[in-house]
């Protein structure tokens, strides 16, 4: 059973990525390939969740996942690889941590018991921390298979065009 319910996340990480590559209006030949890499990028998420990381390594996990699958992806299909890349990566962004880190904010500029200040100064900065984390770590996990599996640098590109003109 519990299987089934990490499938299922699986499932919706997919339809998630596909609906933002929709809103984008990425080219419709893409959309299953974005709905695999968007799978399979949450799915090593929940699973490294699942097996005891924690959800800033998870993201970072599953985003590096979407990297290189895009850099693959993008020579077959095509394309480049961050048009297949960010709308794979967007569904995990971390939302409801988003979501409470506003409302603690909220809650710290409103007028808030002196007995409990701490406690909600804590936890908002928990989140807080938490999503900045998360954030960077889509960033990098996508961004760091591009730069890596690069066979030339942009300088060297520049100076060969000029050297052959």
């Amino acid at each position: 059973m519990e299987w089934l319910l990490i499938f299922e996340k699986c499932i919706w990480f997919g339809l998630a990525a596909t609906g933002f590559a929709v809103l984008f209006n990425v080219p419709a030949k893409n959309l299953p390939t974005i709905y695999l890499m968007g799978a399979a990028g949450g799915i090593t998420k929940v699973l490294t969740m699942h097996f005891g990381g924690n959800i800033v390594f998870g993201s970072l996990y599953g985003a590096t996942v979407v990297g290189f699958l895009s850099i693959y992806f993008a020579h077959r299909r095509h394309s480049p690889p961050p048009v297949l890349a960010i709308p794979s990566v967007i569904p995990m962004i971390p939302g409801i941590l988003a979501y409470k880190m506003i409302i603690g904010l909220i809650r710290l500029a409103a007028d808030i018991d002196p007995a409990t200040y701490s406690q909600t100064l804590s936890e908002t900065v928990n989140y807080g921390l938490k999503v900045m984390f998360i954030l960077m770590c889509l960033a990098g996990g996508v961004a760091i298979p591009m730069l890596i599996t690069r066979k030339q640098s942009a300088k060297e590109l520049k100076f060969k065009r000029r050297r052959n003109s």
